[in-house]
Protein backbone atom coordinates (compact mmCIF):
# COMPACT_ATOMS: atom_id res chain seq x y z
CA UNK A 1 0.00 0.00 0.00
CA UNK A 2 1.42 3.97 -1.32
CA UNK A 3 1.43 6.40 0.91
CA UNK A 4 -0.67 9.24 -0.33
CA UNK A 5 3.05 11.38 -1.10
CA UNK A 6 4.36 8.29 -3.01
CA UNK A 7 1.43 7.84 -5.22
CA UNK A 8 1.02 11.45 -5.93
CA UNK A 9 4.80 11.15 -7.02
CA UNK A 10 3.64 8.42 -9.68
CA UNK A 11 1.05 10.86 -10.77
CA UNK A 12 3.31 13.19 -11.63
CA UNK A 13 6.10 10.86 -13.44
CA UNK A 14 3.23 9.50 -15.18
CA UNK A 15 2.24 13.20 -16.29
CA UNK A 16 5.97 14.84 -16.99
CA UNK A 17 7.22 10.89 -18.88
CA UNK A 18 3.36 11.85 -21.27
CA UNK A 19 4.21 15.42 -21.72
CA UNK A 20 7.88 14.39 -22.86
CA UNK A 21 6.98 11.31 -25.31
CA UNK A 22 3.53 13.28 -26.29
CA UNK A 23 4.74 16.70 -27.23
CA UNK A 24 5.90 16.00 -30.38
CA UNK A 25 2.80 14.52 -31.60
CA UNK A 26 1.51 18.42 -31.60
CA UNK A 27 2.08 19.27 -34.78
CA UNK A 28 2.45 17.69 -38.08
CA UNK A 29 6.09 18.74 -38.49
CA UNK A 30 7.22 17.58 -34.87
CA UNK A 31 5.32 13.94 -35.53
CA UNK A 32 6.82 13.92 -38.69
CA UNK A 33 10.15 13.51 -36.67
CA UNK A 34 8.60 10.95 -34.70
CA UNK A 35 7.58 8.71 -38.06
CA UNK A 36 10.95 8.98 -38.98
CA UNK A 37 12.26 8.28 -35.94
CA UNK A 38 10.02 4.91 -35.28
CA UNK A 39 10.92 3.83 -38.84
CA UNK A 40 14.71 4.10 -38.15
CA UNK A 41 14.34 2.02 -35.40
CA UNK A 42 12.08 -0.58 -36.90
CA UNK A 43 14.52 -0.63 -39.83
CA UNK A 44 17.64 -0.92 -38.16
CA UNK A 45 16.75 -3.20 -35.41
CA UNK A 46 14.57 -5.32 -38.65
CA UNK A 47 11.82 -5.74 -35.72
CA UNK A 48 8.29 -7.58 -36.47
CA UNK A 49 6.04 -5.32 -38.04
CA UNK A 50 6.08 -2.07 -40.08
CA UNK A 51 6.48 1.11 -39.27
CA UNK A 52 4.00 3.19 -42.36
CA UNK A 53 4.16 6.40 -43.99
CA UNK A 54 1.30 7.87 -42.15
CA UNK A 55 -1.43 9.87 -44.23
CA UNK A 56 -3.03 13.42 -43.61
CA UNK A 57 -6.45 11.69 -41.99
CA UNK A 58 -3.82 9.96 -39.55
CA UNK A 59 -1.44 12.93 -39.02
CA UNK A 60 -5.03 15.36 -37.71
CA UNK A 61 -5.44 12.76 -35.54
CA UNK A 62 -2.11 12.22 -33.80
CA UNK A 63 -2.08 16.30 -33.18
CA UNK A 64 -5.25 15.93 -31.59
CA UNK A 65 -4.40 13.13 -29.38
CA UNK A 66 -1.11 14.82 -29.01
CA UNK A 67 -2.89 18.33 -27.74
CA UNK A 68 -5.40 16.38 -25.69
CA UNK A 69 -2.48 14.65 -24.03
CA UNK A 70 0.03 17.65 -23.48
CA UNK A 71 -2.98 19.59 -21.78
CA UNK A 72 -3.99 16.65 -19.53
CA UNK A 73 -0.27 16.78 -18.43
CA UNK A 74 -0.08 19.70 -17.80
CA UNK A 75 -3.48 19.94 -15.51
CA UNK A 76 -1.89 16.59 -13.57
CA UNK A 77 1.46 18.43 -12.81
CA UNK A 78 -0.19 21.80 -11.96
CA UNK A 79 -3.59 20.54 -10.12
CA UNK A 80 -1.20 17.57 -8.24
CA UNK A 81 -4.63 15.65 -7.43
CA UNK A 82 -4.70 12.09 -6.95
CA UNK A 83 -7.97 11.23 -7.90
CA UNK A 84 -6.42 12.60 -11.53
CA UNK A 85 -4.24 9.85 -11.67
CA UNK A 86 -7.43 6.99 -10.86
CA UNK A 87 -8.50 8.75 -14.21
CA UNK A 88 -5.38 8.43 -15.90
CA UNK A 89 -5.17 4.70 -15.56
CA UNK A 90 -8.22 3.95 -17.22
CA UNK A 91 -6.83 6.33 -20.15
CA UNK A 92 -3.66 4.19 -20.19
CA UNK A 93 -5.23 0.87 -19.73
CA UNK A 94 -7.28 2.24 -22.99
CA UNK A 95 -4.01 3.29 -24.55
CA UNK A 96 -2.28 0.13 -23.83
CA UNK A 97 -5.17 -1.92 -25.19
CA UNK A 98 -5.54 0.06 -28.71
CA UNK A 99 -1.40 -0.26 -28.72
CA UNK A 100 -1.62 -4.51 -28.72
CA UNK A 101 -4.17 -4.33 -30.63
CA UNK A 102 -1.95 -2.23 -33.12
CA UNK A 103 0.67 -4.91 -33.07
CA UNK A 104 -1.19 -7.61 -33.13
CA UNK A 105 -2.26 -5.88 -36.59
CA UNK A 106 1.01 -5.86 -37.54
CA UNK A 107 2.33 -2.86 -36.12
CA UNK A 108 6.20 -2.50 -35.96
CA UNK A 109 7.42 -3.70 -32.39
CA UNK A 110 9.26 -0.69 -31.82
CA UNK A 111 6.12 0.89 -29.83
CA UNK A 112 6.68 -1.92 -27.86
CA UNK A 113 8.88 -0.14 -25.00
CA UNK A 114 5.88 2.52 -24.89
CA UNK A 115 3.26 -0.24 -24.10
CA UNK A 116 5.33 -1.29 -21.18
CA UNK A 117 5.30 2.09 -19.34
CA UNK A 118 1.79 2.39 -20.53
CA UNK A 119 0.83 -1.03 -18.34
CA UNK A 120 3.41 0.19 -15.39
CA UNK A 121 1.82 3.50 -14.96
CA UNK A 122 -1.38 2.12 -15.68
CA UNK A 123 -0.83 -0.58 -12.70
CA UNK A 124 0.92 1.91 -10.80
CA UNK A 125 -1.80 4.21 -10.43
CA UNK A 126 -4.61 1.62 -9.60
CA UNK A 127 -2.29 0.41 -6.48
CA UNK A 128 -3.99 1.11 -3.14
CA UNK A 129 -3.69 4.71 -1.03
CA UNK A 130 -3.37 4.56 2.63
CA UNK A 131 -5.28 7.32 4.17
CA UNK A 132 -3.38 10.22 5.96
Amino acid sequence: MLDAKRYLDIVRASALYDLVVTLPFLTPWSFGLVVALIAGVDSGLNLPGDALDPEMTTVLFANLMGAVVVVWSVARLHLGLAVLGRYDGVARLLFATWQINALLNGMSWAILPLLVVEIGFGIAQFLPVRRA
